[in-house]
């Protein structure tokens, strides 16, 4: 399939430059919220943004993403069958308003508390619910087949408390959120968003391992997004071994978008950029900093890979953090190259 799916902010759409809306296949607009049991997504500002990529690339399909993290309310809505009808209901509805082409669910998580949301341990029965209940929903509606898909956390945690194959089964595809693999919540460094494993890391998270993982839950191949960041992940306090990679450092610190790495640290500033060519992953030390991230090379190597693994396509976090206008354009000239 090769699809190229990317999230938008909002308030981005208006922003989005020609040539990028017409290298993607979805843009994800990020985000509608669930509020007392209700979704809601009140942007009417948007309807000009909607119609001016709809004139420019008429195939596109624009998505409203539901959730993100910190975003609460889907265990309760999906506690009940009256909820998770008045979900699947409010969703219709929002998609024939908005002139949109489906929902896609960004829980984060079921059956966890995350940044104080509300979870239960029925979750795991109740997000298979609530989407069959959606795609019931759409089937209803006689405009066509809408698009529903999930954010999925790209490690066993999800897998634990989710019923995969049951889910996979009434998704278009499911979006591997193979970033934020390593971050703010340890502080042994590493790549966030790399293919492969390193072989010296013991955590060793990466984009190969999550596909396995959910292919053995039960999701076909080509129903397998994976995930680019257009972000970085960092930590300070490093010792200056191994060029960072692989220590332990003093605690993590905010990263940065795209274009300000491009800006000021990419070979910037005292700080180098290597390339570990088992991960195929970035990485930008100066001695005391350590900042992992996704780049043209490693994006490359990303999508040969899918291409080969005949995987449904990829997407990225999130459009407005690259304003370079770089990432978006390299990866539709890689998806479309010819496989060898």
């Amino acid at each position: 399939m090769n699809r190229l799916i990317g999230y938008v902010g909002e308030k981005e759409l208006a922003n989005m430059l020609e040539k990028d809306i017409k290298a993607l296949d979805v843009i994800n607009i990020a985000f509608g919220h669930v509020v007392s049991g209700r979704v809601v997504w009140e942007h009417p500002e948007c309807c000009d943004a909607i119609e001016r990529i709809r004139t420019i690339h008429p195939e596109v399909k624009l998505v409203l993403s539901i959730g993100g993290w910190g975003a609460g309310g889907f265990s309760d809505a999906a506690s009940t069958l009256e909820g998770r009808e008045t979900f699947a209901k409010d969703c219709v509805a929002l998609v024939k308003a908005y002139g949109l082409d489906g929902v896609d669910l960004d829980w984060e998580y079921p059956c966890m508390d995350f940044a104080g949301i509300d979870a239960r341990p029925e979750d795991k029965e109740n997000f298979t619910l609530l989407l069959q209940g959606i795609r019931k929903a759409f089937e209803q509606e006689a405009s066509g087949r809408y698009l529903l898909t999930i954010a999925a956390g790209g490690d066993s945690y999800y897998l634990k408390n989710t019923q995969m194959m049951e889910v996979a089964a009434c998704l278009d595809y499911v979006q591997l959120m193979t970033y934020d693999l390593r971050g703010s919540f340890q502080v042994l460094t590493g790549h966030h968003t790399s293919l492969f494993a390193d072989q010296t890391d013991l955590f060793d998270p990466c984009v190969e391992k999550a596909v396995q993982a959910f292919y053995e839950a039960g999701v076909p191949r080509d129903k397998i997004v994976i995930g680019a960041a257009f972000y970085s992940r960092e930590w300070e306090g490093v010792p200056d071994r191994n060029h960072g990679l692989i220590q332990h450092a003093k605690g993590p610190v905010p990263g940065h978008p795209f274009h300000v790495l491009t800006a000021d640290f990419i070979n910037k500033n005292g700080f180098t950029r290597y390339w570990d060519d088992e991960a195929k992953a970035p990485w930008l030390f100066n001695g005391e900093r350590f900042i992992s991230y996704d780049d043209e090379d490693s994006l490359s190597y990303k999508i040969t890979w899918l291409k080969e693994q005949k995987l449904c396509g990829i997407m990225f976090w999130v459009y407005e953090d690259d304003g370079t206008h770089t990432l978006v354009s390299h990866m539709r000239r890689e998806l479309d190259k010819e496989s060898l």
